[in-house]
């Protein structure tokens, strides 16, 4: 069995999002997605508090693109997945997929 830690479920829904997104996944885009994916309204603070974590734990890369005049002369800054973010969400999927075999959950009124 594995030593490394599960992710969490806000961790995975932040990794699946910038895998959704490629190359366009920066801050902005990764919240819209999020809202529109799962309903939840993530706080920009939230996100990047996250976002720094999984860089941190080397489960993400960042860049920093060029600067845009829409954005008041500052640049983006856009996340990529690395290969072992990629492996911790497949760890993460096999867990749950495991768990879930055989189970049907009962709607109680």
């Amino acid at each position: 069995m594995s030593k490394e830690k599960f992710l969490g479920e806000f961790e995975q829904f932040v990794l699946l999002a910038i895998l959704k997104l490629g190359e366009s996944a920066y801050g902005s885009t990764i919240r819209q997605l999020l809202a529109e994916i799962i309903g939840r309204d993530v706080t920009i603070g939230a996100l990047y508090t996250t976002l720094d974590r999984l860089e941190a734990k080397g489960l993400l890369e960042s860049k920093i693109g060029e600067a845009t005049a829409e954005r008041g002369g500052r640049a983006k800054k856009y996340f990529k997945v690395t290969a072992q973010g990629q492996s911790a969400l497949k760890r993460s999927k096999q867990a749950l997929s495991s768990l879930w075999q055989g189970l049907t959950l009962k709607v109680l009124d």
